[in-house]
């Protein structure tokens, strides 16, 4: 299936969690819909299941093909299989590009990635699913760095995870560890994406 173009708003309060980070969407925190305040339905195991992984899935914009695989990829690494998913996911270029904080979004730094605004190591990378690794430096691209959308959102930045370095003179930032697990979404329960997976 082709990835999620509808409202975002409407989705963050279906899944009763903020997908841009700001919180704005869960002013009214009940489902969309002529009924959405008055649903008081029971969800089963499955469906509890089901909305972990595609809250998590759309908090990261990716398609249903994409996130299984990466999961599989998590499940043969050593250590807890769920949270070395949440690393992997928070690894992606797109990601780190959006922490770091040019871009207001996750779907804004899909798209200078795609655009061939970015590099890694000096090198132009134009992969949104690369994978960084530990000590990679993350930059833009000499002609890229007078965007007007890179600089309202580098004044909008208002957190800096502690496993990024940025070098405001140069315009990069610098991927120095991997996060905890204290340090990503506390909204997300991923035991749960494991079962739904594990099936």
């Amino acid at each position: 299936m082709a990835r999620y173009t509808g409202p975002k708003f409407k989705l963050s309060r279906r899944l009763g969690i903020s997908l841009s980070g700001t919180g704005k969407e869960l002013k009214r925190p009940f489902p969309p819909g002529q009924h959405g305040a008055n649903q008081r339905r029971k969800m089963s195991n499955y469906g509890m299941q089901l909305q972990e992984k595609q809250k998590l899935r759309h908090m990261y914009g990716l398609g249903e093909k994409q996130f299984r695989t990466l999961f599989s990829k998590a499940q043969k690494m050593q250590g807890i299989a769920g949270e070395n998913f949440m690393f992997l996911l928070e690894c992606r270029l797109d990601n780190l590009v959006y922490r770091l904080g040019f871009a207001n979004s996750r779907a804004g730094a899909r798209q200078l990635v795609a655009h061939g605004h970015v590099t890694v190591n000096g090198k132009k990378v134009d992969i949104a699913s690369y994978q960084v690794s530990t000590g990679d430096i993350i930059g833009l691209r000499e002609k890229s760095r007078g965007l007007t959308s890179v600089k309202e959102a580098l004044e909008n930045r208002s957190h800096l995870p502690a496993y990024v370095e940025y070098n405001e003179a140069a315009v990069e930032g610098k991927f120095i560890r991997l996060p905890e697990r204290a340090e990503l979404s506390q909204d997300i329960d991923e035991k749960q994406i494991v079962e739904f997976y594990n099936r």
